[in-house]
């Protein structure tokens, strides 16, 4: 799951609060502290979506209207299900039916969503792990993927394979990109969006995953560990046992057919959730390499390349999990920022200003 990548040292710090789900809460309800931070410059009119609870992995549709999101709203909800929204934050709906549910995402056609749920094997919310191994996250083996209709119904199981199936994006001719340990690691594959012609794209020790299409879908980023070192045993180790730890990370880029592979960043520390600027050229994604303590997590912009590193936002929070819209005019991410309780995490949107 892409969400779980914050776990890194957020979702242990993560405060319940209650939401209604068929609205949001009134910005009253919130903090009344200014949404920008002094250094935003590629950000205006930032206006917050959700209020209160977790809220994460805001994606838009192809035609910019609508966003697809994860959301935990106790008490109508034991853990994290699929919604979507208008891009004001106005009309939420609940699309997932049960278990937990993560990372949703829109056919092209606008008409369909697919997401990873672990309802067929409980509609209950499978247990979280323990402490045993310190802080872990689960990779639960019950997830498999699913396609809908728009509004929920019709639900089509996808995967059907043994292990961890979740993390599925889709290419602009409805091909879809996801990650699996079906083979014994986290790897990359790609199939068609009826689940046909199962690809796998990645092929090298460590937890590739997360992975995004490029607008013209011939590229796909993703974050990545180095294939070596004691991070990498430790993984496997944990990995037998359906948990991960998330520490080093990395951006790489692929072609859609999983060639020509290289690395995007070098900065050492945890860099996830990267997404394509529409122009191919440059992306956007988390990163903490630039606190000591590894606690902030900002937005910041790189050229495909590698070269122009540009901090995006200043928040001294939790920034993640950024989108640009189709026309690259707006980006939607999750943030800590503006929280009516410590610990929350909800949806903003922005209007993206481009620098000389």
């Amino acid at each position: 799951m892409r969400y779980l990548l914050f776990a890194i040292t957020f979702a242990a710090a993560l405060a319940v609060a209650s939401v209604d789900a068929s609205r949001p809460v009134p910005p009253s309800q919130a903090s009344s502290a200014p949404l920008l931070a002094k250094g935003e410059v590629h950000l205006a009119n930032l206006r917050q979506l959700t209020f209160g609870g977790e809220n994460a992995e805001s994606y838009f549709s192809e035609d910019g209207t609508r966003l697809i999101f994860q959301s935990h709203r106790p008490p109508d909800t034991d853990c994290d299900q699929i919604y979507t929204m208008a891009t004001d934050g106005t009309d939420v709906r609940r699309m997932s039916t049960g278990g937990r549910t993560t990372c949703g995402f829109f056919y092209p056609d606008r008409q369909h969503i697919v997401y990873a749920s672990t309802h067929l094997k409980s509609a209950s919310c499978p247990p979280q792990p323990g402490y045993e191994h310190g802080y872990v996250w689960p990779i639960y083996p019950e997830y498999d993927l699913f396609r809908a209709n728009a509004d929920g119904t019709g639900v089509e199981r996808l995967t059907s394979t043994d292990g961890y199936d979740a993390e599925a994006t889709i290419g602009p001719d409805g091909r879809i990109v996801f990650t699996s340990v079906r083979d014994g690691d986290m790897e990359i594959y790609s199939m068609e969006g009826d689940g046909s012609d199962v690809r796998r794209l990645t092929r090298r020790p460590g937890p590739d995953g997360g992975p995004f299409f490029s607008k013209d879908g011939t590229q796909i980023v993703f974050r990545g560990r180095p294939s070596e070192g004691p991070e990498l045993a430790d993984y496997l180790g944990l990995l037998n046992e359906g948990l991960w730890r998330p520490t080093t990370l990395e951006i790489y880029v692929m072609a859609s057919d999983g060639s020509n592979l290289r690395q995007v960043t070098t900065l050492g520390h945890a860099s996830f959730a990267p997404y394509f600027h529409p122009d191919g050229k440059r992306i956007i994604f988390a990163s903490n390499h630039h606190d000591p303590e590894g606690r902030d997590f900002d937005l910041y912009i790189i050229n495909v390349d590698g070269s122009g590193l540009e901090r995006i936002t200043w928040n001294a929070t939790f920034d993640s999990f950024p989108m640009f819209s189709p026309d690259g005019r707006k980006l939607v991410f999750a943030s800590n920022r503006n929280a009516a309780k410590e610990g929350d995490t909800n949806v903003f949107i922005a209007d993206w200003v481009e620098r000389p």
